[in-house]
């Protein structure tokens, strides 16, 4: 966190001026000293002005107007004077390269600065341009070469720790800091540093401590400055940022959340710190509500104007670094891919590359576009081309490669990428991942090498947490579920002799079995007694054809621990559940214990009595014709056609016949009816 300049008072409105020509030059030097003592900016470049129009080309005045239109933040202006003056043998080179960073223009400055004297300030510029570019190797150097001067700024104290910690140099701060004679209380940028290198070693709990101390002291130095409310809370607003980051590292969700709600809520003029807020707060709820993390990401991010397709608003290039932009677009173009917005990502794609030269996440966002487009050899050809060009930053796009290949399915490719990992091959989470995929292939025998050469180097790795008794251990598993008994067998017995471990033991004496008998028994005599089988009479056991309750004298009794039987006999009672609304102080009549059973198959059961009062007496087709005659007439003046009374009554009618109508079938046939007649 690099100290921020106080914002320059205003100048008090003074008096217009003379004309350059009936003032002496004494004098007009003599008024731009007092301005530019008095930090009155503007009125020091409009008398410069007019020192260079009575002497042009006069080295005092033309640097002393470029210093003050810089001071009053007129950078345009500051760099075309410099431009306009390149014909005078003036040396402004400083000048030039320092607006440009301003400008953000950061390759620019560096080649200005080219060829330059390694002056403190050519160095300290240096550093901060390479700082802003990301270069933190290059920097620290600078910053090496910087304290050979022996400079006692607090300032360039503050930003070589921060550097340090951009670095990934944490572990060297406290060291610095000491050969800095500097303490983390001597101001609150200072502390604010010290605790990020905190969180770099993961000391949460320190960290925050130091957050708090960090925001205490700069409200005292703040108000001490005459500074506003709302200012104080803009300049400890990173700090207010940090805390949350350190809860949301600690698991405390809620409570990250809720921090950077309030701090996104306030709308603080600090846009940088806002940014960071909003970037944590999304990727902390990850997957969940992708449109509203969208739309606070696009208020950060808009349409670019010329050759950049893309830019941050509110000045933010000018004040996030290059891995806090990276994550910002980062983020985007995987809400964009969870949104299934596959246009829009492959726009960002194509910007990402020459945005970000040094870094390998364009091509792993490539490969996670093309996975999503269901393209993952694309994906995996992308990924190793990129490898293959560049072998120094190979090691995170062969892991892509090989997690893409196994979703995919291509176990071989998978194998391939991690084989091109030298550094992580021995790791118990690499040779697993080597095994279980060489035995989808059915290459057993190279799985079983890959085991052998990790045995080999952690025989020989000088590490604290040697992991050599989990590879033989898993080794000897491995080769003995293959068919390799005495191999595994070795290994087992190295691993008792080493260690006297009972489960090699156990695999010592179960893989000797098969190839040594006499060592098996040699080392069965190591095992234990389990407890409880001490009567146990193997000569019986072995007699019987399987297992069945033997009564007599060969019966096995097991003896009981005393505490053991107790706790049998202790049942716990557990409390009834009873249904939602169910008194049991007045439970009501008993349920009815065949209310599960089909109304038919219940005793209560009464079939219903079929309604004979409509049928015809008499015998077959003895109709009689009055009743008949009667009954056409009405049926052929129906609109709505027939009733089910008269559909049932027909179908009744025919007693004789082989067929009988149930039911169902009388139903069916009604409808039949009513549907004809409604054609």
């Amino acid at each position: 966190m690099a100290p921020k300049a106080k914002v320059n008072p205003k100048p008090s409105p003074s008096p217009t001026l003379p004309a350059a020509q009936s003032v002496p030059l004494e004098d007009l030097f003599a008024a731009l000293h007092r301005h530019a003592q008095n930090s009155e900016y503007e009125l020091a470049a409009r008398v410069a002005d007019q020192v260079l129009a009575i002497a042009p080309g006069d080295e005092d005045a033309l640097r002393c107007k470029v210093v003050a239109l810089i001071k009053s933040d007129a950078i345009d202006k500051a760099l075309s004077t410099i431009q306009a003056s390149r014909h005078l043998p003036i040396h402004l080179r400083f000048y030039e390269a320092y607006c440009l960073y301003r400008q953000n223009k950061l390759h620019e400055a560096l080649k200005v600065l080219d060829g330059q004297e390694r002056n403190s300030m050519i160095l300290q510029l240096e550093s901060q341009i390479l700082y802003r570019l990301g270069k933190m190797d290059a920097c620290m150097e600078s910053y090496e070469k910087i304290q050979r001067f022996k400079i006692d700024s607090l300032d360039l104290k503050t930003n070589i720790i921060a550097a340090l910690i951009a670095a990934g140099r944490s572990a060297e701060v406290q060291e610095t800091m000491d050969a800095l004679k500097v303490k983390a209380t001597s101001n609150f940028e200072l502390a604010y540093n010290y605790a990020c290198s905190l969180i770099e070693k993961k000391k949460y709990a320190e960290a925050e401590q130091q957050l708090l101390s960090a925001r205490r002291i700069g409200q005292e130095m703040l108000m001490e400055e005459d500074y506003a409310d709302d200012e104080i809370e803009t300049e400890l607003a990173p700090i207010a940022v940090q805390l949350a980051y350190v809860h949301q590292l600690q698991g405390q969700t809620e409570e990250a959340i809720e921090a950077y709600m309030s701090i996104i809520n306030r709308n603080l003029s600090d846009a940088s710190s806002l940014a960071v807020a909003t970037n944590n707060l999304i990727s902390l709820r990850g997957t969940k509500d992708v449109s509203d993390s969208l739309r606070r990401l696009d208020r950060l991010i808009e349409k670019g104007t010329g050759a950049r397709q893309f830019q941050l608003a509110n000045s933010l290039d000018f004040k996030l670094s290059t891995r806090q932009k990276e994550s910002l677009y980062a983020n985007r173009l995987l809400l964009l891919l969870q949104a299934n917005r596959l246009d829009q990502a492959q726009e960002v794609i194509s910007a990402l590359p020459e945005m970000f030269p040094d870094s390998v996440t364009p091509v792993l966002l490539q490969a996670a576009l093309l996975v999503r487009e269901k393209k993952a050899a694309k994906a995996e050809e992308v990924l190793i081309h990129y490898a293959d060009r560049f072998p120094d930053k190979s090691r995170p796009v062969l892991l892509a490669r090989s997690q893409i290949a196994a979703a995919a399915g291509h176990f071989q490719i998978s194998v391939e990428s991690l084989l091109k990992i030298p550094e992580i091959q021995n790791m118990p989470a690499t040779v697993a991942t080597l095994v279980s995929l060489q035995e989808r292939i059915g290459d057993f025998s190279s799985a079983a090498a890959v085991l052998d050469s990790a045995i080999d180097w952690w025989k020989n790795a000088m590490t604290e947490e040697n992991k050599l008794d989990l590879i033989m251990q898993k080794a000897a598993a491995f080769k003995l579920n293959h068919g390799r008994e005495e191999e595994a067998s070795q290994l087992y017995e190295k691993l008792v002799k080493s260690h006297g471990n009972i489960e090699a033991l156990v695999g010592l004496v179960t893989t000797a079995a098969h190839t040594d008998l006499e060592k098996a028994e040699l080392y069965e005599k190591q095992l234990k007694q389990l407890s409880g089988l001490k009567q146990l009479n193997v000569e019986s056991l072995e007699k019987t054809p399987g297992a069945r309750h033997v009564e007599g004298a060969h019966a096995v009794k097991v003896e009981v621990p005393e505490d053991v039987k107790k706790a049998k006999t202790k049942k716990r009672k557990r409390k009834p559940r009873y249904p939602k609304g169910f008194d049991p102080a007045n439970p009501g009549p008993p349920p009815d214990p065949e209310r599960w059973l089909p109304k038919r198959e219940r005793s209560s059961y009464r079939p219903k009595r079929k309604d004979k009062r409509s049928q015809i007496r008499g015998s077959q087709g003895a109709v009689v014709r009055e009743k008949h005659d009667s009954i056409a007439p009405a049926t052929s003046t129906s609109v709505n056609g027939p009733s089910s009374k008269s559909g049932q009554n027909t179908s009744s009618s025919s007693k004789s016949g082989s067929q009988k109508v149930t039911s169902s079938e009388q139903s069916k046939a009604s409808s039949k009816s009513k549907k004809k007649s409604r054609s």
